[in-house]
């Protein structure tokens, strides 16, 4: 057990913050959180394992993005109340697409700083789609949608267009956002379901000389 190996001083809670920083260039990436069973599975398989305190759960840092964490070393602080951990991490470690997650100034005004851009909060989404579809909680819709046929899908898909359609000529802007929030996030949950990855429809939008001549 990891308690034995050195004297860790893990919260009310079981967790132990952790430091982490790339090994190739000193940069400190981020701050996590681990719990003693992810800080065996980062001992173990040499890849680093959060525990995410939103979800509840362990997390393999990258099982969704592809963007693995692998361990160099760990250390613990003089009070053993703090970990330090130097990776050599495989593509950007932030989910916004960054390489550090450190980069928003502590003046920047509130309201702005809980404005999320756009493209962030699409990988937001997809993420958590993706990790439903590994996890398949019980008490989950996305769990229970992506449990049945696809066909049930494509069907909400169709729903939601239709209303949105709907919203949209009556000049209901707040029910049109509303549809087309459930649309958009029908649309991924039918692309992850039939195992497309969602990067490669934003890939098939970006702009082409040709875009805007197809009908």
């Amino acid at each position: 057990m990891v308690n034995r190996m050195v004297n860790l001083k893990f919260d009310e809670k079981g967790l132990i913050p952790v430091i982490i920083q790339n090994a190739q260039n000193d940069q400190v990436i981020m701050l996590g959180y681990m719990n003693q069973q992810s800080l065996e599975k980062t001992l173990e398989e040499k890849q680093i394992w959060f525990y995410s305190r939103s979800r509840s759960e362990l997390w393999h840092k990258g099982s969704t993005s592809g963007n693995y964490m692998n361990l160099v070393s760990i250390v613990a602080d003089c009070d053993g109340d703090a970990l330090f951990a130097k990776v050599n991490p495989e593509g950007p470690s932030c989910h916004t697409g960054n390489q550090i997650c450190f980069e928003t100034p502590v003046d920047t005004p509130i309201n702005a700083s809980k404005k999320s851009h756009p493209i962030v909060a699409l990988d937001e989404l997809t993420a958590l789609i993706k990790q439903r579809k590994i996890d398949m909680p019980t008490d989950s819709y996305t769990a229970k949608m992506l449990s049945k046929n696809i066909g049930r899908t494509a069907q909400k898909v169709v729903e939601e267009a239709g209303e949105l359609a709907i919203a949209a000529v009556q000049n209901n802007k707040e029910e049109t956002i509303s549809e087309a929030s459930d649309l958009v996030y029908h649309l991924l949950l039918l692309l992850i379901k039939a195992d497309l990855d969602p990067d490669l429809l934003w890939e098939h939008l970006r702009p082409k000389d040709n875009l805007e001549s197809a009908d």
